[in-house]
């Protein structure tokens, strides 16, 4: 993630957001949420970089700033909730998703948070559904947004997401969890058997 229009295609990409420009300055583009209409993801160059304003939370803002020297407080916003990222190179790209994915979470009332909480939920050696999490997660209805959820897993050391299944208990296809494979021998290693692409729900399910 280099580009600008890689980072707003990515805000962009999470539910019921619009790109606005509301300064009469096209250096800073941002990404809203449409309802509220509040902001997640700033983006503007400034001292030679593409720099990016993201909400977070207390817990995680010094983890960040900390880890990563390209991200500080946040410019021009209340730096107890916001930090600002230097695309620089220096942070991988899979943990600047993982920021905006925050940022996006903390400003809305998205089930994505509560579909990642549930999924952290599921025991070793079990499975559960997209209707199953989405139960857990408070609306049996969005078995649909638990797939895209899961399918823009911003942590997926933390959040199994390989021990979600299809309703007949089948798994997912080839370009999930790594490649062709991948979720089978990750089930397998919680001592799941997988027998013909599908898992027995009566035995591993929850």
């Amino acid at each position: 993630m280099k580009t600008r229009k890689e980072v707003l295609d990515y805000g962009l990409s999470f539910q019921n957001t619009y790109q606005q420009a509301p300064f009469h300055d096209p250096n800073w583009q941002l990404v809203r949420v449409s309802g509220s209409k509040k902001a997640f993801l700033w983006t503007y160059e400034k001292d030679g970089f593409l720099q990016l304003n993201v909400k977070t939370s207390p817990e995680w803002r010094d983890f960040w700033r900390q880890t990563y020297d390209a991200v500080t407080p946040g410019y021009h916003q209340n730096k107890d909730h916001w930090n600002t990222i230097r695309l620089d190179g220096s942070i991988p790209e899979k943990e600047i998703k993982r920021m905006i994915a925050e940022s996006y979470d903390l400003v809305t009332d998205s089930p994505t948070k509560r579909i990642y909480e549930a999924v952290k939920k599921i025991p070793r050696g079990k499975v559960a559904t997209y209707g199953k999490v989405a139960e857990m997660a408070g609306n049996p209805r969005m078995s649909r947004a638990v797939g895209n959820a899961l399918h823009k897993n911003p942590d997926p050391d933390n959040i199994p997401c390989y021990r979600v299944v299809n309703s007949k208990g089948e798994l997912s296809g080839e370009f999930a969890f790594g490649g062709s494979g991948a979720q089978q021998r990750l089930l397998e290693a919680d001592g799941i058997e997988v027998t013909g692409g599908k898992v027995d729900l009566k035995k591993y399910g929850i």
